[in-house]
């Protein structure tokens, strides 16, 4: 008996199929019934001989040329290693060739190559022929390619290592932005102190590290697909349109940008800025790839996804695709197949995050879309944006950028409103109470959800405002905390923080009329958002949220 995950019909083997004995060696004799069945069956097969130099290839059948590509006269008398390329396991070749010289039985799968050089995963079966004296006549071997198998058990295994790295990722970048929380805060409350100008120069230093840090944490939530999204329809051959001249200062003079845009796109239903910050990544990293200058083609296109939708993880229907394609210097496989992980860049030391792919394959499959690349070395790459058609909208034309007015002095607020701050980070929640209470807001504060919970219910008329973090410990979170606060008192203010905001995807009714502020905020960021929560009374009618959603995990 045999045993393994070699075998070629996925369960155990028996002797019959390790080896064969005829009584009629003779290979002229084709006209019988199992002749005509070995020719005609779709499973390739070859006989060879191991009692002629170099064991050649003495038959074939025809689904073994369909498969290959050769011709009969092409491999008859020729060694099966023509078919092992660059990409082919050396040692699963020196397994073949051992099994081989012992007359063994094998089963395995290698990648071959056709005639025409493209690759593809063999299941390849060797067993020998003996006549009924036991001498050794023939090498029989049969092969199946199961490219499509292998190809999707590669896709099912990536697809998990980029979940579970997103998990991660989210994680880190959560609990970092806490960090970063309490690092800008006090920084800020600092250069609120009368200081020299050298200390106000570290300051701005260190509050410049913070802020980069602070990107550094919205790319990795852009890339785990928990940045928080503000969809519109929009046409993306207009939007690229408006965005072109801030595209061709980034990339300089040496890259010429050619657009080649549909007209009358349908809408799709994006966030036109996150949408933006992808497609500069792209082309910024098709620039690099081409350090003598080049051509950067953006093209727009309509696609309709029907039989080929499944391969590509999508449902059938309609699409807009657009495309970036470089002449750059393309990317082998062993590349191509990390590109989109956070991180991995073969780009020198300060010359990259390897974080504009990742951040942009995130936004795109949290906009249910499609992020494909196409790269061989030597030929470019071509990188593809799949975004689904919008439903019956019209779709948004966005202005040029204008430059924002600076912030004005915060109020104090004069009626010193009492605002329960519910944060189990005790940084956080020092810093918090000490930026409202300068403000001269009345904070209580709370370690959990249970301990707000029952500070709210002792005296559910004292407070103004709830300002509660998300993501807290124990089965009471910053959501439901708000929701059960408002089942005492309707028409409390609410406001919400989090590092990112993958818990305001659990569904219920409450939850679109939930104001969030991500973290970190700046003191007049939070001063303000606190002034426009207790600036309405009760809460205000809200649009009616898209089915597209926010985040995606």
């Amino acid at each position: 008996m045999d045993d393994g995950p070699s075998e070629p019909l996925g369960a155990a083997g028996r002797r019959h199929w390790r080896e064969s004995t005829i009584t009629r060696p003779d290979l002229n004799e084709r006209g019988g019934v199992f002749f005509a069945a070995v020719e005609m069956t779709r499973m390739p097969m070859i006989l060879t001989d191991p009692n002629k130099p170099d064991n050649p290839i003495v038959f074939a059948n025809k689904a073994f040329l369909d498969l290959t590509g050769y011709e009969e006269a092409e491999i008859l008398g020729r060694n099966c290693r023509f078919l092992q390329g660059p990409g082919s396991d050396r040692e699963a070749i020196a397994e073949m060739r051992e099994a081989v010289a012992k007359a063994d039985a094998i089963s395995l799968e290698i990648l071959n190559y056709k005639r025409d050089g493209s690759p593809f995963w063999n299941a390849v079966f060797i067993g020998p022929v003996y006549d009924t004296s036991g001498e050794l006549l023939y090498f029989f071997a049969s092969q199946l390619d199961v490219s499509r198998r292998r190809n999707s058990e590669q896709a099912y295994r990536q697809s998990q290592k980029m979940e579970a790295i997103g998990q991660l990722t989210a994680g880190l970048a959560h609990d970092f932005n806490n960090l970063l929380q309490v690092v800008n805060g006090n920084l800020e409350l600092l250069a609120s102190r009368p200081l020299d100008n050298r200390s106000l120069r570290y300051i701005d230093a260190a509050r410049s590290a913070a802020e980069r840090g602070a990107k550094l944490t919205r790319q990795l939530l852009a890339f785990a697909r928990k940045t928080r999204l503000e969809p519109t329809a929009v046409n993306l051959s207009e939007l690229i349109i408006n965005f072109g001249e801030l595209m061709e200062s980034t990339l300089g003079s040496q890259i010429d940008v050619q657009l080649n845009l549909r007209r009358r796109l349908p809408a799709v239903l994006l966030d036109a800025d996150h949408f933006e910050m992808a497609l500069l990544n792209i082309v910024i990293n098709a620039r690099d790839a081409m350090p003598g200058g080049g051509v950067v083609t953006i093209t727009t296109k309509s696609l309709h996804l029907n039989g080929d939708a499944a391969a590509r993880q999508l449902p059938s229907g309609d699409y807009v695709a657009v495309e970036v394609r470089d002449e750059g210097e393309g990317m082998p496989r062993h590349v191509l197949e990390r590109a989109m992980e956070p991180f991995f860049t073969t780009k020198g030391v300060g010359k990259g995050t390897g974080l504009g792919l990742a951040m942009a394959h995130g936004f795109v499959q949290q906009s249910r879309g499609r992020l494909e690349i196409e790269s061989e070395p030597g030929q470019g790459a071509l990188i593809r944006l799949i975004f689904p058609v919008a439903p019956e909208a019209t779709p948004r034309v966005p202005a040029p950028p204008a430059a924002s007015p600076a912030p004005g002095p915060i109020e104090v607020a004069a009626d010193g409103a009492r605002i329960l701050l519910v944060e189990d980070n005790p940084e956080v929640q020092a810093l918090a109470r000490e930026i409202l209470a300068s403000a001269g807001y009345q904070v209580t504060t709370a370690s959990s959800g249970d301990e707000g919970l029952a500070i709210f219910s002792s005296a559910p008329e004292t407070f103004d405002l709830l300002f509660s973090d998300i993501v807290m410990p124990g089965g009471r979170n910053g959501i439901v905390l708000a929701e059960e606060v408002r089942r005492l008192r309707p028409e409390l203010p609410v406001l919400l923080t989090t590092g990112y905001n993958e818990d305001l995807l659990v569904e219920g009714p409450a939850r679109p009329s939930l104001d969030v502020i991500g973290k970190p905020y700046r003191r007049v960021e939070l001063l303000d958002r606190v002034r426009q929560a207790l600036a309405q009374t009760e809460p205000s009618p809200r649009r009616t949220p898209s089915d597209f959603g926010s985040a995606e995990a």
